[in-house]
């Protein structure tokens, strides 16, 4: 089942290369958001219907702050070991600031509303499932699921394709703003192995969840297809804490740090964090916590599969 993200990554990522119709990204964007609540409702009603999960959440829940807060931590220390040695944000800052004829505009626009209607579609499935327990045909969940999944892969891949911005972005700040991204992948990765060290969560749970850097919907939904509902409740839950608490802590973390909010939201800097994140950081690095956040989207649908391949 590893193959299964590479595959539809593969077909969308062609599909965004070779379809340029605006309609067509309109579309796929709405497949998409259908996709994720439909998976949401499809999560929810499996967890429902487990007696075993609904007995273990709130277990489930503590590993999932533990997961989160270390995540953030680690991935913090990582850029601000990076600020001070390869990439310090307050010179590059100066750098942006004095020099805007060839930057693009950087708008953070609304926070999509399925910010509230995901966790809402989690739980109408979650008390679906409670309450129809004994009329639910497991088998019809598990395979709206994998279906929901796949398209949301495509969907994914489509947009990988179609965005050509990076390129742009790199060319206007080099390749030196990638050790960025890369210390907060390395950060999270850490931050997802110190807890499976005392928690009682098998490592390649509490890493992979972790290496979800807040994309949660992917990972949620990755880790639900691999190690079932039970351990993807963890990708999920994990990833969502990610951006509630990086939010939550966020006058400390600009108190440590310029890069240490653009740590905390890692792939959301590209979306739901961006407009919060640029308000603390401001404007002058708007850009670059785009760019971190649209890098790190594009490795973590490849980087799960790896994980779960080295992790065993």
């Amino acid at each position: 089942m590893t193959a299964l993200p590479f595959i539809c990554l593969g077909i969308g990522i062609a599909l965004g290369l070779t379809i340029k119709n605006r309609r067509f990204r309109e579309m796929t964007d709405k497949v998409s958001d259908i996709a994720l609540i439909s998976m949401m409702l499809c999560i929810g009603t499996g967890i429902g219907t487990d007696e075993n999960i609904i007995r273990e959440f709130p277990r489930i829940g503590f590993n999932c702050i533990i997961i989160a807060l270390s995540a953030i931590a680690f991935s913090v220390l990582f850029t601000v070991i990076c600020e001070k040695t390869v990439l310090p944000l307050k010179k590059l800052e100066r750098e942006l600031s004095s020099d805007k004829s060839d930057r693009p505009a950087i708008e953070a626009g609304k926070i999509s509303n399925l910010v509230w209607i995901m966790p809402v579609s989690l739980v109408i499935g979650l008390m679906t499932g409670i309450f129809l327990r004994n009329h639910i045909l497991q088998l019809f969940v598990d395979k709206a699921f994998t279906a929901a999944l796949i398209i949301l892969y495509i969907c994914v891949g489509i947009s990988q394709g179609s965005n050509k911005e990076v390129f742009h972005y790199l060319r206007i700040l080099g390749l030196r703003v990638l050790w960025l991204p890369a210390a907060v992948l390395c950060g999270s990765i850490v931050g997802g192995l110190v807890p499976a060290l005392f928690l009682n969560v098998p490592m390649e749970i509490s890493v992979i969840s972790a290496g979800g850097m807040s994309f949660y919907s992917i990972t949620g939904a990755y880790m639900t297809q691999i190690y079932g509902l039970t351990f993807g409740t963890y990708g999920f839950i994990v990833n969502v804490l990610r951006e509630f608490f990086t939010v939550l802590i966020m006058p400390l973390l600009i108190k440590i740090s310029r890069g240490s909010p653009i740590a905390g939201g890692a792939a959301g800097d590209m979306d739901t964090m961006l407009a919060p994140i640029t308000k603390f950081v401001g404007s002058g690095l708007s850009l670059v916590t785009l760019l971190t956040g649209i890098v790190l989207t594009f490795i973590v649908p490849i980087l799960l599969p790896v994980l779960t391949e080295v992790l065993g």
